[in-house]
């Protein structure tokens, strides 16, 4: 895979969500149910999910053999998501078959955060850079060769907050105007309606783990989303006309 696997099949595609493969959330809670890991990448892939997070950090019941088994049953380019903070972790990511690996600026020194992008570009793997802030955001280098992604929760307290979407909103422009090509945000989207609002404002993609993973069906979900995504649409559509000399 190139360096912009995963930012490429993202933005290429019409449904702009990279679904989550995640055992359970921050509190504990079982998000897979009796569900196997073979039958949730299967209902992403008939939702047409671009891409793929497996969470392989041990704070959410991941491992890495829950990365190589969704491996095992897609072609769609993986985000594996853990606490990479060395080399080595990248190389064995890329030996595992990922196209991108997570860098959460909150755990890393400012120093560090760069030099690990770095590494990340060298060994062909696209840098996931996650911030919650303007300081984090200001450390990222190569933005324009990385995904910025804004969580929306508080790794600090292993997001078991309940998120704030705002945080999104807010950090919106600063994270366009670093050059990334796709800024994401991550974390507390459970609404499809919210998830619109924010591909609406701009965002090129959503991180969506618990909300796919706790809905009725995730076609539902999506079909769900791309409804008040359309809407979104017409709306503005509809005031640009109103707006039109003569109306």
């Amino acid at each position: 895979m190139s360096t912009s696997a995963f930012g490429d099949a993202l933005l290429a595609s019409a449904l702009p969500l990279i679904m989550e493969v995640k055992r359970h959330d921050g509190h504990g809670v079982e998000l897979m149910g009796s569900r196997t890991t073979a039958e949730i990448v299967a209902a992403y892939a008939r939702a047409g999910a671009p891409c793929i997070s497996v969470v392989t950090g041990r704070w959410f019941g991941g491992d890495d053999e829950l990365f190589r088994e969704v491996r095992g049953l897609t072609d769609v380019p993986l985000l594996k998501k853990d606490f990479i903070t060395r080399e080595r972790q990248v190389l064995a990511a890329k030996d595992m078959g990922a196209a991108a690996v997570l860098l959460t600026a909150r755990i890393l020194p400012k120093s560090a955060l760069p030099a690990l992008i770095e590494t990340v570009l060298s060994h062909g793997l696209t840098p996931f850079v996650e911030v919650a802030d303007r300081e984090e955001l200001a450390s990222v280098t190569h933005a324009e060769r990385c995904i910025i992604a804004i969580n929306n929760k508080d790794i600090r307290n292993q997001e078991r907050d309940g998120g704030e979407i705002d945080v999104s909103r807010s950090l919106l422009q600063e994270v366009i105007a670093t050059g990334t090509p796709c800024p994401v945000s991550a974390s507390a989207i459970l609404e499809p309606r919210v998830a619109a609002e924010l591909v609406h404002a701009g965002f090129k993609g959503l991180l969506i783990g618990t909300g796919l993973l706790q809905a009725d069906t995730v076609a539902g979900w999506v079909q769900d989303f791309n409804d008040h995504r359309a809407a979104l649409v017409a709306g503005a559509a509809a005031q640009q006309a109103e707006a039109l000399p003569g109306k």
